[in-house]
C-alpha cells in the first residue's frame, strides 16, 4: 500500500509540473498571436519550458514532497512569466523589442517574488526544494534582464546576471563557499534591487545616463554583498581550522542557492 501511495503522490507531482509546461506554452501562444514572436522567441521560449519541466519534475520526484504546495505553484507561475520574458528578449535580437510586454511580465514576476515565501511560511510548506526553486527562478530572470540591458548599456551589465553562476562554479572547486550564511537583511535587499534596477533600465523610461547610473549602483552593491559574504565564509573557515570546531550560525542558503 505504501508503494501505491508513493506512486500516487509522484503522479500528482508530475501533473503539477506538466500544468506549468502547458501554461508556458499557452503564454507563448498568446505572445505569438498578439505580438508576432519570431523563430528565436518561439524556440527559446519552448526550450525554457522543456528545461523547466524536465528539471523540476526530476527534482520534485526526488524530494519526497507530499504535495506540490501553494507556494511552489506561485513560483511556478513566476517561472512561466520568466519564460515569457526570455522569449521576448530572444526575439528582440531579430525584431524591435516589445518593451511594454517585457516590462509587464517582469513587473508581475518581481511582485510575485514577495508572495511565494510568505505563502510557504503561512501554510507551513517551506522546503529546501521550494527555496531552491525560488532562487533559481530569480537568478535566471536577472540573467535574462542583464542580457537585454547589456544591448543598450554595454556588456559590463552581464556581470550582474553572471555573478551568481560564477559563484556556483567557484563553489564546486572551493567547497567552503557552500557553507551556510547567517540571515542578513542587506543581502536580501541587494538581491531584490538587481531586478528593479534592470527593469528600470529595460523600460526606457529614464534617460540613458540615469539608467546607466542606476544599474551601476546595483552592480556595485552586488559586488559588495558577494565580497562581504565570501570574506565571512573565509574567516569562518579559518576559525574552524584553528579551533577544530564548526562555527555556529543560523542556517541560511548560500549565494550558490540564492
Amino acid at each position: 500500500m505504501a508503494a501505491l501511495n508513493n506512486t500516487y503522490d509522484t503522479t500528482l507531482l508530475r501533473q503539477e509540473t506538466a500544468v506549468g509546461a502547458v501554461a508556458q506554452i499557452l503564454l507563448l501562444t498568446l505572445l505569438g498571436t498578439a505580438l508576432g514572436l519570431g523563430p528565436a522567441g518561439w524556440l527559446t521560449g519552448l526550450a525554457f519550458a522543456f528545461a523547466t519541466w524536465a528539471v523540476l519534475t526530476r527534482a520534485v520526484c526526488r524530494s519526497w514532497l507530499r504535495s506540490f504546495g501553494a507556494a511552489n505553484r506561485v513560483t511556478l507561475a513566476r517561472a512561466t512569466l520568466v519564460g515569457g520574458v526570455t522569449a521576448l528578449v530572444a526575439d528582440s535580437f531579430q525584431s524591435p523589442p516589445r518593451v511594454p510586454a517585457l516590462v509587464a511580465l517582469t513587473t508581475v514576476a518581481l511582485i510575485l517574488d514577495a508572495v511565494d515565501g510568505k505563502v510557504a511560511r503561512r501554510t507551513g510548506t517551506a522546503s529546501p526544494l521550494g527555496a531552491r526553486f525560488d532562487m533559481e527562478v530569480d537568478a535566471f530572470l536577472i540573467l535574462v534582464l542583464s542580457v537585454y540591458a547589456a544591448t543598450s548599456l554595454g556588456p559590463w551589465v552581464l556581470t550582474i546576471g553572471a555573478m551568481r553562476y560564477a559563484f556556483v562554479a567557484a563553489a564546486r572547486a572551493l567547497p567552503w563557499l557552500n557553507e551556510p550564511l547567517p540571515v542578513n537583511t542587506a543581502r536580501k535587499a541587494v538581491a531584490a534591487l538587481q531586478g528593479i534596477a534592470l527593469l528600470v533600465a529595460a523600460s526606457g523610461l529614464l534617460p540613458h545616463l540615469v539608467s546607466l547610473a542606476v544599474v551601476l549602483v546595483a552592480l556595485t552593491l552586488l559586488i559588495w554583498s558577494f565580497a562581504r559574504d565570501i570574506r565571512w565564509l573565509w574567516q569562518t573557515r579559518t576559525r574552524q581550522a584553528a579551533t577544530g570546531r564548526p562555527a555556529t550560525v543560523v542556517p541560511r542558503m548560500t549565494h550558490a542557492d540564492a
